[in-house]
């Protein structure tokens, strides 16, 4: 009897196996439909920024101030967060500074910026959409993520799955945006291969003098201050919506019908 029924364990065992290794080679074989296509991503790989040779730590601009920036050249790629198929966005990533080698320096850095811009550093990405022509530099905010305190992360480049995706069209572009501060600026760049712009449109020299970042769906706000060569060190990861197939199947009352992609109707099987 043992015997038995150690047969017939190991019988259902190798069918399982089989049904697995069937499933397999047919989800490797079938066309897959859809794809994850990063945005914002160029030759120049994210970093976490540092201050340039020869720039010291006074002078060292990598900090966004209470604003939502928006890269719009990136090795010579003009707006390249931009959207160009229907999905959603699952990721962001962001490269952060340390603030300075000296982990004393550091902390005196860190705890003048939260209280000079009244928190703790937090970022998240903003979905825009365009407002009117394009010499405006104006735009909508379509939807943000939730912001998050990346103090912990500081000197990583670090990427956060959205437990809540963003829907976006074809024409949206992504920013990143700060509440408060956060050290993500690479400077010091080639003006006609690196530039971005701060949704602001006065004093764009010094520190935003107040919370001008876009925090509101549905706020329009234009991006007059420009900043050549100079990076902002964030992407994303959008799913695409999948195109729908050449021979598409679905129940009928008479059993299966194929549909051509055009609204043609195939053949039924019965």
């Amino acid at each position: 009897m043992k015997r038995i029924l150690l047969a017939t364990v190991a019988a259902i065992a190798l069918l399982a196996v089989s049904a697995v290794a069937s499933v397999a080679t047919s989800t490797t074989t079938s066309p897959v439909l859809g794809s994850t296509v990063p945005l914002g991503v160029t030759r120049s790989p994210l970093v976490p920024p540092t201050c340039p040779k020869g720039v010291s730590e006074a002078n060292c601009t990598i900090v966004l101030t209470r604003s939502t920036a928006l890269e719009t050249i990136r090795d010579g790629v003009s707006y390249p967060t931009t959207v160009t198929q229907p999905g959603l966005i699952v990721a962001w990533t962001v490269g952060l500074s340390r603030l300075s080698n000296s982990t004393r320096t550091a902390d005196n850095s860190i705890r003048y910026l939260d209280a000079t811009f009244h928190g703790n550093a937090e970022a998240g990405i903003t979905v825009l959409g365009p407002v009117g022509a394009s010499s405006l530099h104006e735009w909508r905010v379509v939807a943000h993520s939730p912001f998050l305190h990346v103090q912990p992360w500081l000197g990583y480049v670090v990427q956060f799955p959205l437990a809540t995706p963003l829907p976006v069209t074809a024409g949206d572009v992504i920013a990143l945006t700060t509440p408060t501060w956060v050290p993500v600026l690479s400077f010091d760049l080639s003006p006609t291969e690196f530039a971005y712009r701060q949704s602001r449109t006065a004093n764009c020299a010094g520190p935003a003098a107040s919370n001008q970042a876009q925090l509101t769906v549905g706020e329009s706000t234009r991006y007059l201050c420009s900043y050549p060569g100079t990076r902002v060190e964030y992407g994303a990861a959008e799913v695409t919506q999948p195109p729908l197939p050449d021979n598409q199947l679905h129940a009928t009352d008479n059993g299966l019908a194929v549909s051509r992609r055009r609204g043609s109707v195939g053949r039924r099987r019965n």
